[in-house]
């Protein structure tokens, strides 16, 4: 299952989104608040309060962040 935590408006959530999309995957799609003090959610995935962040449960990632790495990944592991 792979869960993408992203805030609307936001180009870098945007691009995973894209890729994900391109790639014809399933995610579960996670609105985080505007204030970064408020992710707490997020925090507890990855250590940090920037988005967007990606999880995939079935391939041990656990909160991984910075678009240009998620797209990364999404198109060696899924591509």
């Amino acid at each position: 299952m792979l869960e993408l935590y992203r805030l609307r408006g936001c180009p870098y959530c945007e691009k995973v989104e894209r890729k994900l999309d391109e790639l014809g995957l399933d995610y579960e799609r996670h609105d985080v608040p505007s204030f970064r003090f408020l992710r707490s959610e997020v925090k507890e995935v990855s250590g940090q309060s920037g988005v967007p962040v990606l999880v995939d449960t079935e391939n041990g990632v656990d909160g991984m962040a910075e678009s240009d790495d998620i797209v990364a990944y999404l198109e060696r592991t899924y591509g």
